[in-house]
């Protein structure tokens, strides 16, 4: 060889290794991390112009992301809010081909000419074309930047509602707009007034969300609340979540185009929410490209996660994501997007439950729960459901025992002790815990922590429940100090009557006149009392009231009578002087308190008998000298 035929051969190889060294570098500018906010990585949003051709990433199977590509429609202003526009593009080629626009898709980044556009989060339901909207890069960043330093702004106290802490039915209270998003998301109801324009606009893509450990009977139960925020369960193929500690980061950790899932609950039971990651700069990751649930400001769990497969569906194609190791913690979950810090770790509330089943089996669950005004209730309430039906398929009426407590950093702990009965104990015995839960996270108390939940489950067979018939006192006129015997006459379902005998002593100090004497279960005293709801001042009076609230197992007896007093916040002050009501009661003051009609006497829980008795009887007595 010449030597001018070396030299050019050396050029031209020379030239073909910086083309591809180049080639590799502009996708390594794709794949890694961003340091510095550059405006110079996105393309405008003005100088976006119809029929431009880009491409996309996202996940499809495994880890790694894979291109398709994207034709730019139009723009719609205003689209997802004030100031907030939609680009819609189509879609098409490779895997996308198959799938079209999927659940889990959301966040995917879409580039024209090497640079981010923004991501595809939106598409319109029931399309028969893979048409999608994608939210403009700028604004996912501008949203954020505003909010990166909010903390949820403390509001005063709410009212707590003894029937609240008591109830037997209890559903999740989600923001507003997830609710109205995720009723169109789904497909509204026959007789909604939405349903005239579901599959005519723009909805947000929808969010799988993947149980691990979950039986098929639980989906099906909670299935339509998850709907109607905008979330599809989805069966794992994967083992439940192992608590590990976080992953560090490297400039590969969730890079656009990668697959996130948002866990919300990880260990034995796991449930996660995927999407697609949209821009990493830095430590600061932005996705989705919609609300996930409209959080606001959030402490979810955020972590890797593979992709086993996405499912076609004529409905709705959808990724089956399995969540790997956790690597931060989603912080923000706002209109354009949800925002997440890497090497940041959120707080998880730890839970036990040990279970003993009709057959004398036990079982020991460990987990974590995600820390959320909204979603902790909801977590708590399916994973206690579905430790007691997946042990216990086959049966019909059973009786549910649960005790335990909620423990709170620097407070006494709640104890949990009830007992449910028949068709729908297991949902009873979810309940029982969510409902005081959500009380403490709504409480909006900003030095209250739940710093763990231990729960201890039996079942048995058989409904086991019975009604108070009848009450019957062995004298109609007692003195001050002295005892009285009240006999509950108790029926079962199957007929058979027994007696409870039941001796009350009347306090020394108690004055002359008419006395009631109540006998019922616990839900039925509390709705007489007087004091029916409260503001608690601190996370100290608002756990005392709680555990004083009556179980719904028991038969209570109380004796009552009318006198002047008053309630003020969670005290009842009975026998008050003429002069306190008149001060209390004078036209300068008006509020804070609320005159009593009914002050009890005494009042004892009779202890649990084999069966749950419910109702109540009263009678009358007189108090003489």
């Amino acid at each position: 060889m010449t030597k001018a035929k070396f030299t050019a051969a050396f050029l031209l190889s020379l030239t073909f290794c910086f083309g591809a060294f180049a080639q590799t570098q502009a996708e390594n500018t794709i794949r890694t991390a961003s340091t510095k906010n550059s405006k110079a990585q996105f393309f405008p949003l003005s100088e976006l112009k119809e029929g431009m051709k880009g491409t996309a990433r996202t996940v499809f199977r495994g880890s790694e992301p894979e291109e398709f590509q994207v034709e730019i429609l139009g723009i719609v202003p205003g689209a997802i809010g004030p100031h907030q526009d939609m680009i819609v593009g189509r879609i098409s080629g490779g895997s996308a081909d198959r799938t079209s626009v999927f659940a889990g898709m959301s966040g995917s980044p879409v580039y024209i000419n090497g640079k981010l556009v923004g991501a595809i989060s939106y598409s319109f339901p029931f399309s028969k074309e893979p048409i999608c909207g994608i939210t403009p890069i700028e604004q996912m960043l501008s949203i954020f930047e505003q909010n990166q330093n909010s903390k949820p702004t403390p509001g005063e106290p709410r009212a707590v509602s003894f029937a609240e802490l008591a109830a037997t039915t209890w559903k999740p209270e989600f923001p507003k707009n997830a609710t109205i998003a995720g009723s169109i998301l789904t497909g509204a109801s026959a007789n909604s007034p939405l349903a005239s324009i579901a599959g005519q606009s723009f909805q947000p893509i929808a969010t799988p969300m993947a149980f691990s450990g979950f039986s098929q009977e639980t989906l099906n139960l909670f299935a339509p609340q998850l709907m109607q925020v905008g979330l599809i369960p989805v069966s794992a193929v994967g083992g439940a979540a192992r608590i590990t500690s976080m992953k560090a980061a490297d400039e590969t950790t969730l890079v656009g185009g990668d697959s996130v899932s948002m866990q919300l609950t990880r260990g034995d039971y796991s449930l996660a929410a995927a999407g697609t990651v949209t821009y990493r700069d830095g430590d600061k990751i932005y996705a989705f490209g919609h609300p996930f649930l409209s959080l606001g400001s959030s402490d979810l769990p955020m972590s890797e996660s593979s992709v086993v497969t996405v499912i076609p569906n004529v409905n709705n194609s959808f990724k089956l994501a399995v969540p790997n190791e956790m690597v931060g913690s989603m912080t923000q979950d706002r209109a354009t997007g949800v925002f997440g810090k890497l090497g940041q770790a959120p707080k998880m509330i730890p839970v036990q439950i040990n279970l003993e089943t009709s057959r004398g089996q036990t079982e020991t669950l460990n987990f974590e729960v995600a820390k959320d005004e909204f979603l902790t209730p909801l977590l708590l309430n399916i994973s206690i459901y579905n430790t007691i039906v997946a042990n216990e398929r086959g049966m019909g009426e059973s009786m549910i025992s649960l005790s335990g407590e909620i423990n709170i950093k620097n407070q006494q702990p709640i104890k949990l002790e009830n007992r449910f009965a028949g068709g729908q104990a297991s949902q009873y015995a979810g309940i029982s815990v969510a409902a005081p839960v959500n009380t403490l996270l709504r409480s909006r108390f900003d030095d209250l922590e739940i710093s763990g939940i231990k729960l201890n489950i039996s079942s048995s067979e058989g409904r086991r429940t019975a009604n108070l018939d009848r009450i019957s006192v062995d004298k109609t006129q007692v003195r001050a100090g002295e005892t009285f015997e009240v006999q509950a006459f108790v029926r079962t379902d199957a007929g058979k009557v027994f007696v409870q005998k039941i001796p009350v002593k009347i306090p020394t100090d108690t004055p002359t006149g008419t006395l009631t004497v109540s006998v019922g279960d616990g839900m039925a005293i509390q709705q007489n009392s007087a004091l029916l709801q409260f503001v608690p001042k601190d996370v100290s009076e608002l756990v005392s009231v709680i555990n004083k609230v009556k179980k719904s197992d028991r038969l209570y007896v109380q004796t009552y009578r009318v006198t002047n007093g008053a309630v003020i916040g969670a005290s009842e002050l009975p026998n008050l002087p003429p002069s306190v009501m008149a001060t209390l009661n004078n036209d300068r003051t008006a509020g804070g308190f609320k005159p009593t009609v009914q002050t009890v006497v005494t009042e004892e829980p009779i202890a649990p008998a084999d069966f749950i008795v419910s109702g109540q009887q009263t009678l009358t007595i007189e108090v003489i000298k």
